[in-house]
């Protein structure tokens, strides 16, 4: 049984893995909608570490291909874009379809080195109080066939960039100097990260707290790719799938606008008009919580409008009226 770090009340079996090859020929093109130039492998069995898969989730081809390479080929890969495109999501409903372990860290200002290492910890055996070394999620992720992904990559402290950038080679050993131990990485460790930058800090001033990241470091990427926002035809797709409900002619049409309203919300954002934007996230949520007040003006007021600056709320109305010809009643409290 395998222990995950500092959680010991969780516990997985990760004996099919166990220094064992990836067992199953995927069809990429049923998996994810692409042709790939390679031969892609997954495991038959599952542990609790396999995300579930999102069966309305539409992959980005060229983002896709990128991922995969990283899991057959042990690239590093970098998957750099505007927040809500589903950067950490594409990873996760990749390693998903392969039956891959997924374990997600997001890299804020509250991670340090020692979370990530490791550290002496005071535990009871036999009655007895004993100092033990705890290993952190990195060792333990090394060690074993999974994939680990660093959410906000740049958004992470200088001590904790240092701490990874050793691993970040095919073949990068950790070094454990509290226990003079040296990991060698698991033959199907993945490393993967997501960033909003590309390393250069917040340039655009849409993202505050990120910061510039070592060049020597960024050049250890394999791999970067750029993920944007789902074409309008794709985002439907993803809406309708989620939502049978609207797979009809009026729908479909009140679906459209509603991505009308959200690329009008993140054309804004670039354009510094607006401090917030409309995910893909948002407009699931603007569609679940119309069927539950049966109302679209209300549910987008509680799934959007009420998240913006009040000074704000004038254009985002704008941007309503426009996509769906009816005005939208704002106040300066945001309420009817």
């Amino acid at each position: 049984m395998a222990v995950l770090p500092g959680k010991t009340s969780i516990s997985t079996n990760l004996t099919p893995f166990e220094g064992g090859k990836p067992d199953r020929v995927i069809d990429t093109r049923a998996a994810f909608g692409i042709e790939c130039p390679w031969p892609v492998l997954g495991y038959s069995g599952a542990n609790e570490f396999v995300p579930p898969i999102d069966d309305s989730y539409h992959f980005d081809p060229d983002t896709t291909r990128a991922i995969l390479a990283g899991f057959m080929h042990n690239r590093r890969v970098m998957i750099q874009g505007m927040h809500g495109t589903g950067k950490s999501t594409h990873i996760e409903q990749v390693a998903a379809r392969l039956n891959w372990p997924c374990v997600r860290i997001n890299l804020d200002s509250h991670i340090s080195r020692v979370d990530l290492i490791g550290k002496d910890a005071i535990v009871l055996k036999e009655g007895k109080q004993v100092t033990e070394y705890k290993e952190g999620i990195l060792p333990w992720s090394l060690q074993h066939p999974v994939a680990l992904v660093f959410d906000e990559y740049d958004a992470g402290r200088p001590d904790v960039m240092f701490v990874i950038q050793r691993i970040l080679e095919a073949e990068g050993r950790l070094t454990l100097l509290e226990q003079n131990r040296i990991i060698r990485p698991h033959p199907y460790f993945r490393l993967f990260a997501t960033s909003n930058t590309i390393g250069l800090g917040d340039t655009t001033g849409l993202y505050h707290g990120t910061q510039q990241i070592n060049q020597g470091q960024m050049d250890r990427w394999n791999i970067v790719v750029t993920l944007n926002y789902l074409s309008l035809e794709h985002e439907m797709e993803v809406v309708l799938k989620k939502y049978p409900a609207l797979n009809n002619k009026t729908g479909k049409d009140e679906v459209k606008a509603m991505i009308q309203v959200a690329e009008l919300t993140r054309n804004g954002f670039k354009n510094g008009d607006l401090s917030t934007l409309m995910s893909p996230r948002t407009i699931l949520s603007w569609a679940e919580n119309t069927g539950i007040f049966g109302n679209r003006e209300e549910a987008f007021r509680l799934s959007f409008l009420n998240k913006c600056d009040e000074l704000e709320r004038p254009v985002v109305a704008e941007y309503y009226q426009r996509a769906f010809g009816v005005e939208l009643m704002v106040k300066d409290d945001g309420s009817k």
